[in-house]
Formats: structure tokens, sequence, C-alpha cells
């Protein structure tokens, strides 16, 4: 009889990928209280590195080779860096409605690169749901207006977020440690960002001590704990679907927005929230088969 304890429930994966959705949804009012004392680059390396310093800590605590597999983690960790940098860069040029929606653009990469890549033809439902997916980001980040330098550099985050997501799926289902993996890609992403800070002198200043508890936060919640369990559930859930969920930041983003942040609510918004929430359900469905008489 096969083992199942190395892989979750596939409700518990379910969960565990909301749980990442929502604590990514949150950040984006956390993140921007700070950005005035600490520059976005620099912050994004200390969150990872502290997050990859502790998972090594832990790994070596317990006697894990730290070093397997470093070759796909250094890969995952470049993509991750791809995710994050021109994001932050591109924010400097576009509005963050803009960046929402391109950055959520994923969604309609996920299927492109599954089969021009991994050879694996969507199904009809499954390419239902992407549209539907995508029309609840219009909706809910009011679409693309005045396409710029920016946005096209946002761009480049949507397919990195894609291939992130597809490739972190196949190692995950070969069996690769999730832990060692997570580590080595966080520390990658930290050395790649603290060596563009020096590259072009960023200002390596923390600022406060709300800036640095924020530091600590993103490390220990968005980029240890989410990163991981997103690692731990793609062992069994599928990576189009995996793609729905995390459409769901921004709706999460929206929500947080609303309450903690307090903004004011819009039922645009909300509408366009629902529909990324039926694209979950239309998912979850199976493409009916016609039968002959």
């Amino acid at each position: 009889m096969k083992s199942r304890s190395s892989k979750p429930p596939l409700i518990l994966a379910d969960i565990g990928l909301f749980y990442a959705a929502a604590v990514w949804g949150a950040t984006f009012f956390i993140v921007k209280s700070v950005l005035n004392e600490i520059d976005p680059v620099v912050l994004v390396g200390y969150r990872f590195l502290i997050a990859g310093s502790i998972l090594l800590i832990c790994l070596l605590f317990k006697r894990q080779p730290v070093g397997a597999g470093l070759g796909r983690a250094a890969f995952l960790g470049l993509l991750l860096w791809f995710l994050y940098v021109p994001q932050t860069m591109g924010l400097e040029y576009t509005t963050a409605s803009n960046s929402g929606f391109i950055t959520g653009l994923f969604v309609a990469f996920v299927p492109i690169f599954l089969l021009a890549i991994f050879k694996r033809r969507p199904t009809v439902m499954e390419l239902v749901a992407s549209a539907v997916s995508l029309s609840g980001l219009w909706i809910l980040t009011g679409g693309l207006v005045d396409i710029n330098v920016g946005d096209i550099l946002t761009v480049v985050t949507a397919m990195a977020y894609a291939l992130h997501l597809l490739y972190v799926d196949r190692y995950m289902k070969i069996g690769v440690n999730p832990w060692i993996t997570a580590c080595q890609q966080f520390l990658v992403v930290g050395f790649l960002s603290i060596l563009t800070a020096l590259l072009f002198n960023l200002p390596f200043g923390a600022g406060s001590a709300k800036s640095g508890m924020t530091v600590l936060f993103l490390a220990l919640f968005p980029t240890l704990s989410a990163f991981v369990i997103q690692m731990l559930a793609q062992k069994v859930v599928m990576p189009l679907r995996v793609s729905l969920v995390f459409a769901l930041e921004p709706v999460f983003a929206a929500v947080f927005a609303w309450t903690l942040g307090g903004e004011a609510f819009i039922a645009r918004r909300a509408l366009g929230g629902l529909l990324i929430f039926a694209a979950l359900l239309i998912s979850g469905m199976s493409t009916p088969i016609r039968r002959g008489k």
C-alpha cells in the first residue's frame, strides 16, 4: 500500500491556497504604508532573506540536505524575482489598477504555457473558467487604461507568475521536497534583490521600527508561510485551479482595503470578485460528453 502522508487532502490544499491568496491580498495596503521609508527592491530582498534564513536554520537543525535540487530552486527563485521586481518597478510608471489587472493576466498565461510548454490541453470548462475570471478581473480593477512602459514591465510579472506556478506544479508532482525548495528559492530572490540594490546604489535603510516590523511580518506570513503552503497544496491541486484561486488575491485586497484600510465600498469591484469566485466553481465542473444515439 502506498503512503499518502506526504500529500495533503484536497480540501486542506484548497484551504491552504485560499489562505495564501488572502494573505497576499492583505499585504497591498500594508506594503504601501511603508514604501516611503524603505526602497521596494530592498524590501523584497529583506523579506525573502529573512524567510529563507529561518527555513535554512530549521533544515540544518534537522540535518536536511539543504543543497539538494539547487538548480530547480534557483530557476524558481529567478522566476519569483521576475515576478516581484518588475511589478515594483512598473508601479513607478503605471497605475495600481493597471498593475493589478495586468498581473492578473497570469490566469490567461497559465493555459497558454500549459499547452505550449507542458503539452497539456485545457478542458472546455477550464477555458470557460479562465475567461470568466479574466472578466471579473477587468471589472474589479477597471481594466487597462493608457498603456505605458510600466504596463509592459508588469506583463513580465504576469508571465513569471504563470511560469512559477506551473513549474512549482511540475516539481511538487514528482516529489521534490517543498521545504528545501522553498528555502533555496527564497534565498535566491533575496540575494538577487540585494545585488540589484548594490548595482543601482539603492538605499538599504529600513526607516522606522514600524517598517522593520512590517518587513518581519512580510517575511513570516506572505512569504514563508504562504509559499510553503502553496508548494504543499500543489502536490494534489491541478495548476489551472491553483491559478483561479490565486486570482482571488485582488478580491481579498479589495476586502481588506474596505475593512482594515478604511476605503469606500465599490459595488463594481464586488461584482468582479463574485465573477472570479464563480470561475472557481466553474473550474470544478466536468466537461459535458456528447453521447451518440
